[in-house]
């Protein structure tokens, strides 16, 4: 089974629960049992209180209320202008400015210019010190669509499933649509005749995501949920974080190129399972020093598909099945919760005037039941950049955005990109990063956190204190990448 992982957010929730619901049960006694001090007990629940709504349990932005060193308004306006009209750089730009009388850095430059959304270079590329993968066959699937193909029935769109470990091709389907039922469809009969890996990494497109609630929930994703498969999604507009299948994609292209696409859906079919052959069979692999993926290949970490899939047990909590349109039906009132969630089975947890909705161990909804207004729990999606989001296993979303380290053992991470990170990097109820049991739970790869940064913690002297401590991991063997998470929602 995958390693069970668990929102910070649910936590932060089920600890305001346990609170209120503690009768003459000492404050103290609740703390204890989610191992937090009695001080970041009374400050979670006094956000509690004074927010009247669990969205006041979030993190709150680091960022200081007062600049005293911040770049004069008038300098700023100077650089703005000179982007404008010539469109340079950042190091040209600092040249002008210095003829006018101005001595502004680059960095500053580069700064003011991101501030104001006149860097149009995208996302950052951090390059990765060595390759990454999973130690065992099947703890990870990357999924994706290669492009579309031009066809006599309209259009091919090859859905790509590719081990993590040991680059072994599990299937690859031509379908003539990405929509859900045909893509579940597909997924259906992998998974009978070959099981269900532990995770899937995905991407932010159809119809893995989507924008119309706060979790990204489909019904795909649901559905996959459900089969206790973990949900992996790559950084937006980041493919790298799925270097494997698109490396395999290039080589899907190159063949098309070479030999000609097929003109037909059947023709496609028979051409797909000739290069899945030779894929698997034939190529050998520079990753895996000249070895065939078959040969590297394990059928290991494999589950039965579930055809239906078991009920969630809740234990004793209140339940209600939702209507066809993700509407819940309470008290004599309807309200939305989640279309994705369209007739499944939530739990009810009443936290006086309002009311939580969860999924499995994913609080999805919160209700003012003297309003009536609903809002989704925890943040937007897309709210923050990078989309890192924390899930657990068998309910499972996570979205990963990775930072590499360097060589360099007094390597720290920019202040300003930590800064565009304030919201994705996962913590206990107190406040720390929760690095140790997470190289602890799964040193495989999936969450090797390496570094842990100041500006992130707080006051430079806790940040400092809390380097220290996790000091020795910095060397540890599978101290390559750190993986930045924030909650799901």
């Amino acid at each position: 089974m995958p390693w069970e992982a668990e929102d910070v957010m649910d936590v932060r929730i089920r600890f305001v629960l346990e609170a209120e619901g503690r009768g003459k049960r000492p404050f103290r006694r609740v703390c204890e049992q989610f191992k937090i001090s009695r001080t970041t007990g009374y400050l979670w629940w006094n956000r509690f209180q004074r927010a009247r709504s669990v969205t006041g349990l979030a993190e709150r932005s680091r960022r200081p209320q007062h600049s005293p060193r911040q770049t004069p308004e008038e300098v700023e306006l100077q650089v703005v202008a000179l982007r404008q009209h010539y469109g340079w750089g950042a190091r040209k730009l600092e040249v002008l400015l210095g003829q006018r009388g101005y001595d502004v850095p680059e960095v500053t430059i580069n700064r003011i210019l991101k501030r104001r959304g006149l860097l149009h270079s995208g996302h950052p590329e951090h390059h990765a010190t060595r390759r990454f993968a999973r130690s065992q066959c099947n703890e990870l699937v990357q999924v994706d669509f290669k492009g579309e193909y031009a066809v006599a029935e309209g259009k091919c769109y090859p859905l790509s499933l590719i081990d993590d470990c040991s680059r072994y091709l599990v299937a690859l389907r031509p379908l003539s649509s990405q929509t859900a039922p045909e893509v579940q469809a597909a997924l259906a009969g992998v998974f009978r005749a070959w099981g269900t890996p532990l995770a899937l990494l995905l991407d932010h497109g159809t119809p893995w995501w989507s924008t119309t609630n706060g979790h990204g929930l489909t019904w795909l994703s649901v559905w996959l949920i459900k089969q206790g498969i973990r949900l992996i999604y790559a950084g937006v507009r980041h493919p790298q974080t799925q270097g494997k299948v698109e490396r395999l994609h290039r080589t899907l292209h190159e063949r098309t190129r070479h030999e000609g696409a097929p003109e037909s859906l059947r023709a496609w079919q028979a051409w797909a399972r000739r290069f899945r052959q030779e894929y698997n069979q034939v190529r050998p692999h520079e990753a895996l020093q000249m070895k065939t993926p078959a040969q590297v290949y394990r059928r290991e970490n494999l589950r039965p598909y579930l055809e239906p899939a078991p009920e969630w047990d809740y234990g004793e909590a209140q339940t209600r099945v939702l209507n066809p349109q993700g509407c819940l039906d309470y008290g004599g009132q309807r309200y939305f919760v989640c279309e994705a969630l369209a007739e499944e089975r939530v739990r009810l947890d009443e936290l006086d005037d309002l009311l939580l909705v969860t999924f499995r161990a994913m609080t999805v909804r919160e209700i003012d039941l003297r309003t009536g207004r609903t809002r989704a729990v925890v943040l937007p999606a897309g709210s923050a950049r990078g989309q890192v989001d924390a899930g657990e296993a068998c309910v499972g979303v996570m979205h990963v955005c990775f930072v590499c380290a360097s060589a360099d053992p007094d390597w720290t991470l920019d202040r300003d990109l930590v800064r565009s990170y304030h919201h994705v990097v996962q913590l206990t109820l107190s406040g720390t990063l929760a690095v140790r049991d997470v190289l602890t739970q799964d040193r495989k790869g999936c969450l090797d956190t390496v570094d842990l940064v100041a500006a992130r913690i707080g006051s430079p002297r806790r940040g400092s204190r809390t380097r220290r401590r996790f000091a020795g991991l910095r060397n540890a063997p599978d101290a390559s990448v750190m993986c930045t998470t924030r909650s799901t929602q």
